[in-house]
Formats: C-alpha cells, structure tokens, sequence
C-alpha cells in the first residue's frame, strides 16, 4: 500500500468509534461503493495490523487509493482534551490530523473525542486568515426542509465579530451541504423586533446588515421559527447553540419514548399503529440523523469533519461523502474570500490580514 501524498487526500481517524475499526471500514467500503465520484486518496490512521486485514478483506483499492498510516494510540471518549493531547501523540485522531497540517491530506474525519478533536483540529491547524475562531455546524432536518446552526458549541462566548464570521462561513457550508447556491441567514434571539435581544444580539445584526448581497441576510429570528423553513442557516453562539441542539435531542427521544409506551398500552392502539406504518418509517427517514451524520469545524486551516462516536456504517458513509464534496467545491477557498471581504467592510480601515 502506498503511502504518498495525494492532490485531494482524506485522513480517517479509524480507531476512534465506539464501534470499532470495522465499522469504519465498511463505512468507507459503503461510501466508495455508494458514490462513484469519491475519488480522494483515502488515508486510514491506527494500528496497521488492525486495518490491514480489514482492508484487504473489502479490497478498498479497487475503488480508490487507500492507504494506511500507523498510530499506536487512541484518545478514549472519557478523556480530557487537553490531557489527551499532551498523553497520547501517537492517537490515531492526532496523527489524522497532523497529516492535514503536514499537507499530506487535506481533510480529517473521526467518530472520536469530540473536545480533543477541537482543541487538537484548533491548536495544530490554525485558523484561515482573518478567521478569529472555529465554529461547529451541524445540520438538523424538519418536515420539509433542511437547516444549517452553528455555532454548535466550541464558543460559548463569542463577540459580535465572531458572529458575523459565523454567518459567513455557514453561509457557504450551506451552499454546499443544502445544494443551495444562496441560502437565507438568520440570528438567532429572543423576538424578531429591532433592538430585541441583548448588545451582542443588536451589534451583530447591525454588522450583518452591511454584508450587502455577499451574503442573503434575512434578519432576526426567534426559537418559534426555527423548524419553520423561514431561513437555512442559524447564527448563534457556542452557548445558545448547544442548548438548542441537546434540547431537541432531548425532546425528539422522550417524544419517541412516549408515543412507543401509548402506542403499547392495548391491541387496538398497536393495531392503529400498525395501520400507520408507512408513515412512521417516512417520518423515520425524513429525521434521520445518517445523511448528515457529519459535523465540521469549520473556520480552520483544512476540513476537520466529527461523526458522532456511535455513527454506525452508513452514518460513517454519508460522513465521508459530505466531506468529498467540501473537498470538491474547494470550500475553505470561498469561505476565505468572503472571510477578508467581511473583515474589509467591518474594519474599513485596516486591510491588513493576520497569516497566523
């Protein structure tokens, strides 16, 4: 197996799911398969006498050119991140990423640690120019349509500057995973009259206001109307954001907890259920998770994509086929244009940018 650098490299954490490198072997032997037009130089990070076997049991290379590089260690979901970093260099998940920051690959994927992967995508990769701090995307389905929020929660506490950097590069993720070349933005807050909110609330939207047409600003938004199709992607903060996420999360499964246990309670309500199979399963797949199992950092130097750490082969195939198409749309390229433009029209007079 070959082990060179490639145009269009993708580096997968394989040690880091709770269900194994298996699972994530079939996931990337689901995606090769699923979607033709993958045709990134797949990197396999982890134990080699683990993956090898694997690999060569699907016979991966006949679909791409898949490659394994060795990483002794793995960063468990209990550990502290910054503990993680310091204690296992050879992590499979630090060593995916050290092939980004090295150029040998231009994209990390891992079911991993959610706050090593962050600190460890942050600290080694750095920020684009003129990108102040990384923000967690994540897309979350309705009845009929498709959301992008960010951020989902690595910056609880950011500054109006830091918000309107979100809006920009959600923005441009949108395009890519909504198929919409201009999806509508909104901020996120407490009512949707001018001056509703809090100062950091008021300055963003003012800021927002003067991005003009490089982005399609639609205004305030309050919670009533975020499953309501009234914008594709939701501005907020770290804090904010992952309220809202684990909140739905929370609902969603005790709702689905107690229609189970009504549904159970006598024959003739499970009969009724029965009867309205067909419309449980469209409900199931309209909400699933698995077509957008993946979540990227975005605002850093390379594309750090995290599936959640129980993604399951199919989940893990979808998580790969996004990322191909941020790599495709050369994505991190748009979102650093715009990047330096909002930072021209915010600081008008100061057209320097920080090349950290």
């Amino acid at each position: 197996m070959s082990n060179g650098p490639a145009a269009s490299a993708l580096a997968i954490d394989a040690m880091g799911s709770d269900l194994g490198p298996a699972e994530v072997v079939e996931g990337v032997s689901l995606a090769l398969r699923s979607f033709p037009e993958i045709r990134n130089h797949i990197i396999l990070v982890g134990d080699k006498t683990v993956l090898g076997p694997l690999v060569d049991k699907k016979k991966l290379e006949k679909y791409a050119k898949i490659s394994i590089h060795h990483a002794s260690e793995v960063i468990g979901m209990d550990e502290k991140p910054i503990q993680s970093l310091k204690n296992k260099k050879d992590a499979s998940m630090l060593r995916a990423i050290d092939l980004v920051k090295d150029g040998v690959a231009q994209a990390v994927l891992s079911c991993g640690n959610t706050g090593s992967l962050m600190a460890a995508g942050t600290l080694r990769l750095r920020t684009l120019p003129g990108v102040e701090r990384p923000a967690l995307a994540i897309v979350a389905p309705t009845k009929d349509h498709n959301f992008v929020l960010l951020d989902a929660g690595a910056n609880p506490e950011s500054s109006p500057k830091n918000l309107v950097q979100n809006a920009i590069l959600g923005y441009n993720y949108g395009k890519v995973v909504l198929h919409n070349e201009r999806p509508r933005v909104g901020l996120l807050t407490i009512g949707t009259e001018e001056g509703k909110g809090t100062e950091l609330i008021n300055e963003t939207h003012s800021l927002l206001k003067q991005m003009g047409s490089m982005i399609d600003y639609k205004g305030l938004i309050e919670g009533f109307q975020v499953f309501d199709n009234h914008v594709d992607v939701i501005v907020c903060d770290g804090f904010v954001g992952n309220i809202v996420l684990k909140a739905c999360e929370s609902l969603i499964n005790n709702m689905k907890s107690y229609l189970k246990k009504r549904l159970q309670e006598n024959p003739l309500r499970w009969m009724g259920a029965l009867l309205a199979m067909g419309a449980f399963k469209d409900m199931k797949k309209q909400f699933s998770t698995e077509r957008y199992a993946g979540s990227p950092l975005l605002g850093l130097k390379g594309i750090v994509v995290k599936a959640h750490g129980s993604s399951n082969r199919h989940a893990i195939m979808h998580a790969i086929h996004l990322t191909h198409k941020m790599l495709h749309r050369e994505m991190n390229n748009r979102m650093l244009a715009d990047i330096q433009t909002a930072n021209d029209i915010m600081n008008p007079n100061n057209h320097s940018v920080d090349v950290r």
